[in-house]
């Protein structure tokens, strides 16, 4: 997607000018496993025009493999962000109607030449929101990578302004999630798509403290309803305002509930893109660490990283994350 975004703290409709930058679930999580260093392929479908071609440049300067992107359709679709503060809420807006991605053809992507060598395959629910091709054709690309034997992950990312085409996310997303084997969600995912909640759970009241045991029962109940699911994974988010937030996750592995280091974040620059620099960074920390508990904190500590980065990118490298795994929250000068 485009992403425009009001400057400053400025609404939509004082504004007069944009901050333009590119941004998208997927994406930015192909962007994050590249800046630490992984070999990555982001696969989409971009118009023939200056703008789509924008787009393949910054994705080709973060180091992100895109000759797999199908050009067709006539417009990419646009995200609108009004940064919030303090009481007020960021808002986001969605123009993504009729966009390549929404509008693209079945069978028009050959995802067994593309993920003959892939090692692992990455999807969220925004794909499957735009349209009902764009659903069949990720869960196309979903059951081809089970068929070969590459592990999927998905991030459920429940985006209830998206679902416009007649059918809801409980109806298409339980055959895609119950394809996958790490699924990532929050607490809004997993309530609004499959009806499971946290019980004595608000987080309109959690004024910032959020108990991770808690949704344990979340896991749990994950995992019974998707049996292939290895690994169920919760990010927390407690909001106390709209620049300060504290952030934390939980993983489950069907036995053992491992809860990562609370991050108490104030400040905040951008909090948008933070759930998929998480995801990048669980991919990595699954791949390159030897237990789930380092791995889960690699990507608590990516992800509070990103709240202090404009732009839905997590411009973060492997050295960064650690050092705050380690203890670094100073913030000191680096020399």
């Amino acid at each position: 997607m485009v992403r425009l975004s009001a400057l400053g703290y400025l609404k939509l409709t004082q504004t007069d000018k944009f901050d333009i930058s590119y941004a998208g679930a997927e994406a930015n999580v192909a962007v994050s496993l590249a800046n630490y260093g992984m070999e990555t392929d982001y696969i989409t479908c971009l118009p023939e025009n200056p703008i789509a071609e924008r787009c393949i440049m910054d994705l080709r300067g973060h180091k992100v493999g895109v000759d797999h992107i199908q050009r067709s359709g006539k417009r990419m679709g646009i995200l609108y962000l009004e940064t919030g503060s303090n009481a007020r809420s960021s808002k986001v807006y969605y123009d993504r109607e009729d966009s390549s991605i929404a509008t693209i053809q079945p069978g028009s992507i050959n995802w067994e030449d593309i993920l003959k060598d892939a090692g692992w395959f990455h999807w969220t629910g925004i794909t499957p929101a735009l349209s009902e091709n764009a659903a069949a054709e990720c869960l196309k690309a979903i059951k081809i990578a089970n068929e070969l034997g590459i592990t999927v992950s998905c991030d459920i990312n429940y985006r209830g302004n998206l679902w416009r085409y007649g059918k809801t996310a409980a109806e298409v997303m339980p055959e895609m999630v119950a394809c996958s084997d790490i699924i990532l969600g929050n607490e809004e995912d997993c309530e609004k798509v499959f009806g499971i909640k946290p019980q004595n759970f608000d987080v309109e009241k959690t004024n910032g403290v959020v108990d991770q045991s808690t949704f344990c029962s979340v896991c749990k109940q994950m995992m019974q309803k998707f049996p292939r699911c290895k690994k169920m994974v919760v990010t927390l988010r407690g909001a106390i305002n709209a620049n300060h937030n504290t952030w934390g996750g939980v993983l489950f592995d069907g036995q053992n509930l491992i809860e990562s280091r609370r991050y108490d974040i104030t400040d905040i620059v951008d909090r948008v893109g933070a759930g998929d620099s998480f995801m990048g960074g669980l991919i990595y920390g699954l791949l390159h660490y030897d237990n789930d508990k380092e791995a889960l904190e690699f990507a608590t500590a990516a992800s509070c990283l990103k709240h202090t980065l404009k732009g839905d990118y997590n411009w973060v490298d492997i050295f960064e994350v650690e050092s705050l795994m380690n203890g670094n929250f100073s913030g000191r000068v680096l020399r």
